[in-house]
């Protein structure tokens, strides 16, 4: 693979394959629940249910991650990649307990969700201009979701 391309996109890589490890991890606590008590506890039931609902936002989540960090800028769509999966792991462990324990986790990564959808709508609108209008204000855009980012971590 090209060097140049590779360099615009390993970090979605980085962060794509975290993800695939993740669903794995899910999968394997799903497997294993099932194996210890034949798949008749409440306790599958959750993780069965909270491994679904992961799996359902997965391609969502892996849609906006790639178009925000292509169209726009790679580093603060890994960013915000990583914290959704931290937001996933907490939804998911939440789950375990009860299900509304979850919630935090699952508003957390929906906020998420919506910054990487908002960084694909504006990377699009910045091509647009680019082309029809002869004005690039990527720089500037950058800049700001660079900065924008960081409050992520605001809960």
């Amino acid at each position: 693979m090209n060097e140049e391309v590779m360099e615009h996109i390993f970090l979605l890589v980085l962060v794509t394959v975290l993800s695939v490890m993740q669903n794995a991890l899910f999968a394997q606590k799903v497997e294993k629940e099932c194996k210890a008590n034949n798949g008749k506890s409440a306790a599958f039931d959750r993780l069965s249910c909270a491994s679904r609902n992961c799996m359902d936002a997965y391609p969502t989540f892996l849609a906006v991650m790639w178009c925000a960090g292509i169209c726009l800028s790679q580093a603060p769509a890994a960013f915000a990649g990583i914290v959704y999966l931290v937001a996933r792991q907490k939804y998911f462990v939440g789950y375990m307990g009860q299900t509304s324990q979850s919630t935090p986790g699952f508003l957390f990564g929906k906020r998420i969700l919506s910054f990487l959808s908002l960084m694909c709508v504006v990377g699009v609108l910045n091509y647009l201009l680019t082309t029809y209008g002869g004005n690039d204000y990527k720089e500037y855009i950058q800049t700001i979701t660079k900065a924008a980012s960081t409050l992520l971590l605001i809960p």
